[in-house]
């Protein structure tokens, strides 16, 4: 595993935990992870249960006893190392978005299909996939439950960075992050609302926001060019984004991400409309799947909630008794099961680059109707 702050400790749970609960082809062994400073990677590995640790990626690929390679970095990095490691022969999971422009994602998917004839596999991580009530929702639209889809509603809204003295972070940064709210949070309900409707998006028109243009520095940007004896960094992302789509299959789409939500901590929301029926998801409420029939009597018509914990539901049958909710942290553990399964059966894991990379244009898309105030396609 490559990168050990935040989403690598949630990685680093999946791997550990997954073999425990699922019955899995292949046992995970976490052999090293790496960072850019020896001592902090030593105690990340031993905090997050790695056997060793590194602190040259490029090295770490090469091993003879690595046979996957988590990428847990920030998206400045993303596709060299995975490039690197799909030559080398070895699997790669990638957070996401995939990277940091267009032109990396093709990079990157080109490299995966040219490893999947020599049967390496990718995948890229879009988590919340693997929330059952949300893998439970794309059951129900495939169904036919709901009907023809006619509306798509999807928001994601944080406030971690509302306060405008909240100091700098990589994430501040377009050289390092590749946008703000956009791919950090967007690209999520991006993903979710294609999905769980099984469609994907055709065209885009939207706006990005700035809020707060300059931030005080933290301690590790105490070196950067340019803000020495300032004391402040100027915020090269975009703090919110808001646009519509429009669906292959003719749905329209609004979209939301902010960082600025006030009272709002991890509030991801979607909501499908079709000619049968609707469903309704909250993340912060995440074992609950809301779901209206519009064949329902009138005495008896509104949203149904389905508590999501029953072995019929994906991948609960592992867990816990019905009514035993699951955390933010099973995500992963599935991401982790559906990756190692498809690697034993030999067939590529979803979501695949190519479906990071339609990602990737959307949002490149939605960048460019910002700047120009018009519609964009997105390339199939």
């Amino acid at each position: 595993m490559v990168g050990h702050a935040f989403m690598g400790a949630a990685h680093s749970h999946a791997w550990r935990t997954a073999g425990h609960f699922f019955d899995l082809p292949a046992r995970p062994v976490l052999r090293v992870v790496c960072g850019r400073d020896a001592e902090r990677a030593a105690a990340a590995a031993d905090r997050l249960g790695w056997e060793s640790s590194a602190t040259d990626w490029t090295e770490v690929v090469r091993r003879d006893d690595v046979d996957l390679v988590d990428i847990c970095t920030p998206g400045d990095t993303h596709a060299e190392i995975a490039i690197a490691a799909l030559e080398a022969g070895k699997h790669v999971l990638c957070e996401k978005p995939l990277a940091n422009s267009v032109a990396e994602a093709e990079a990157m998917t080109a490299a995966a299909e040219a490893a999947a004839a020599r049967g390496v596999r990718a995948m890229v991580g879009f988590t919340y996939r693997r929330v059952p009530a949300v893998a439970y929702a794309r059951q129900l639209v495939a169904e036919g439950r709901i009907g023809e889809v006619r509306h798509v509603r999807a928001v994601y809204l944080q406030d971690w960075i509302a306060d405008p003295e909240a100091p700098m972070s990589w994430r501040l940064e377009k050289d390092k992050a590749g946008s703000g709210a956009l791919g950090d949070i967007g690209a999520h309900i991006v993903d979710m609302a294609q999905f769980i409707t099984g469609d994907r998006l055709t065209s885009v028109t939207g706006q990005l926001r700035t809020f707060v243009e300059s931030r005080p520095l933290a301690a590790e940007h105490a070196g950067l060019a340019g803000t020495a004896g300032s004391g402040r960094g100027t915020v090269t992302v975009d703090d919110a984004a808001m646009f519509l789509g429009h669906f292959a299959g003719g749905a329209m789409a609004v979209f939301e991400a902010t960082r600025f939500a006030t009272g709002r901590k991890n509030a991801i929301r979607i909501e499908v409309n079709g000619s049968l029926g609707s469903l309704a998801f909250d993340f912060e409420d995440m074992n609950v799947l809301q779901l209206h029939d519009a064949r329902d009597p009138a005495p008896y018509a509104g949203f149904r909630r389905i508590l999501v914990t029953e072995p019929e539901h994906p991948y609960v049958a592992a867990w816990w008794p019905a009514g035993h909710g699951l955390g933010y942290e099973h995500g992963f553990t599935h991401q982790v099961v559906d990756l190692v399964t498809a690697i034993g059966a030999g067939v590529d894991p979803t979501p695949t680059f190519a479906d990071g990379l339609q990602v990737q244009r959307v949002l490149a898309a939605v960048e460019e109707s910002s700047t120009t105030r018009q519609w964009q396609e997105i390339p199939s």
